[in-house]
């Protein structure tokens, strides 16, 4: 109780922080607002910052009447700020955002003045065309100190843009993100008198009885035990995820990771342990113990059995629930329970990919309103520590409402009911609202007995018991989340040769599972790999590291 007081005080202060954007009166750089002035933090005339967006997550997604470029988030910042952020390139899915970028670069598209960026190779050719600016100087500048504070702790997330000692963008609100649970059906648990399982000879012996001694009670060889994703690959790192299976085996060393020990880096998905983890998937896929289609299914497409009641286990993160949850209210007698990922072979706990960032952001070489930029950013933040004009969240009556002189945060409950609420922040350039919370603190902080005495906090405790009972978890085991090592521009070797390894990796994985190869197969990849380019790019990423390590960007920015 007492260390939650004391947490919450520190946020609280943090949250107090002035935002230092200059003056209450200062000159703004650019020609679009060479007459425009900072009054009172806000911009007269008032100024436009054109963006990218990457918009699949939200398109259609706004209450009548508003748009794009008209909706709650925008006109708050016209009138607060005197800032119109105004969307002049979008694009659907990734593939199609980066094309449209890429159309950019060669002149076929205007590249607007803030470009959020989600591919470290696009990242890297944007760096290359002298097309965006080298902000080191306006970082320190201009950041507000609460968000240097943010980006201190997460330096690594610099490494994809920056070249020969610059600095090209900046990571879009860093994060550690949540960890991942398991869901389980804990009425089958109940039935067949079994406990959630710890360890991988536990989890065998459960999925085995969802396969085999009908838990849904309807007569009928209907249920397995694990669904999870093959698709793109064997560690989604969010939902539908396999990968607690191979770290039981190969420990840090995660299939399509870079781990760093010792200085070196290597490649997970070569380590020793794939083998045998590669071999127990394939035992239990040929006793019908997982997804029949799991090398077909994405990672939404996987989740499905588990909400149609067919599947027993799933594992994602916390918020899975609120996606899988259906199967409570759809099938009679239907209870999850969230648990820790299990132990690996050795005992101890098995890792994750952790991610710090979704993304980066980087600007047009000839935009000139830094300033703004970071005023409006710094902005956004106050959702994430619950101060300032977004205590509760964006905007009432959107992602919250005050009912009755109580905040809620169950849209059927607003003063104008909503079938759900409004996602007012992935209306924002940040394509998600930011976080401070790490992999789960307010929620730890809750279920230690903090009192909900900011908007942070309320909103975490709105949320379903069992959703919040899962981010407890995450915050708990966040020791587990290993972002990977490597996270800059594909290497010259990786240019011509990465796209065939992942490719072959994936196909032999899943022939493997799948007893379309024997496991010996597993052998024969490794040597290829290594043969067919791998071993030089290892040579490569190391050299990255080296070369990203030499440098001391961080202290030139003001954020050491």
């Amino acid at each position: 109780m007492k260390k939650a007081s004391i947490a919450l005080s520190a946020i609280l202060l943090l949250s107090g922080m002035l935002a230092g954007c200059g003056g209450d009166e200062a000159k703004t750089e650019g020609s679009s607002a060479a007459q425009a002035t900072l009054k009172d933090g806000k911009y007269d005339p008032p100024i436009t910052i054109t963006i990218a967006k990457q918009q699949d997550e939200n398109a259609g997604k706004y209450l009548e009447g508003e748009s794009l470029n008209d909706n709650v988030l925008t006109r708050w910042g016209k009138e607060n700020l005197g800032i119109d952020i105004q969307t002049t390139l979008l694009g659907g899915d990734a593939s199609q955002y980066n094309t449209k970028l890429r159309l950019a670069l060669t002149g076929s598209e205007k590249l607007p003045d803030v470009v959020p960026v989600y591919d470290t190779a696009l990242a890297s050719d944007l760096i290359q065309s002298g097309q965006v600016k080298e902000i080191g100087e306006d970082i320190k500048n201009y950041m507000p100190e609460r968000l240097k504070d943010i980006y201190k702790q997460f330096p690594t997330t610099f490494n994809p843009v920056v070249s020969d000692g610059k600095v090209y963008g900046m990571a879009i609100a860093p994060n550690l993100t949540e960890g991942e649970v398991m869901l389980i059906r804990q009425d089958w648990l109940d039935k067949l008198n079994l406990k959630a399982p710890t360890t991988i000879e536990e989890f065998e012996q459960v999925i085995a009885a969802f396969t085999e001694q009908d838990p849904d009670g309807n007569g009928k060889p209907d249920t397995y035990g694990f669904t999870f994703s093959g698709k793109d690959s064997y560690n989604t790192g969010w939902v539908s995820d396999p990968v607690m299976i191979f770290s039981a085996y190969t420990g840090k060393h995660l299939p399509g990771s870079w781990l760093e020990e010792n200085g070196t880096l290597s490649y997970g998905s070569v380590a020793d342990g794939n083998k045998e983890a590669l071999a127990k998937l394939r035992d239990w896929y040929s006793k019908g113990y997982l997804n029949k289609e799991l090398a077909t299914q994405g990672a939404w497409d996987a989740l499905a059995d588990f909400t149609e009641g067919k599947a027993g286990i799933i594992v994602g993160r916390p918020w899975l629930y609120g996606s899988v949850k259906d199967v409570e209210k759809n099938v009679a007698g239907a209870v999850i329970k969230v648990y820790p990922t299990i132990n690996g072979v050795d005992g101890d706990k098995t890792y994750q990919s952790g991610q710090l960032n979704d993304g980066v952001f980087m600007f047009n070489k000839d935009f000139n309103n830094m300033e703004a930029f970071f005023l409006y950013y710094d902005k956004l933040y106050d959702a994430a520590f619950g101060t300032g004009d977004f205590t509760y969240g964006y905007a009432q009556g959107y992602d919250y409402d005050i009912v009755n002189e109580e905040v809620t945060f169950d849209p059927t409950r607003f003063n104008t009911p909503l079938t759900e609420v409004q996602g007012v922040g992935k209306m924002a350039f940040t394509k998600n609202t930011p976080s401070v919370d790490g992999a789960g603190k307010s929620f730890y902080d809750l279920a230690n007995g903090a009192s909900m005495d900011n908007g942070v906090l309320m909103r975490s405790n709105a949320l379903d018991q069992t959703m919040k009972e899962g981010y407890v978890i995450s915050y708990e085991n966040s020791d587990v989340l290993l972002p990977s090592a490597f996270n800059g521009p594909p290497t010259k070797t990786m240019q011509n040769s990465w796209a065939q390894l992942t490719t072959m990796e994936k196909e032999v994985f899943t022939k493997i599972i799948y007893s379309d190869e024997p496991l010996e197969a597993y052998d024969d990849f490794v040597k290829q790999w290594h043969d067919k380019g791998g071993e030089q790019i290892t040579k490569e990423v190391n050299e990255w590291y080296a070369d990203a390590n030499k440098v001391d960007f961080m202290s030139q920015m003001g954020l050491k």
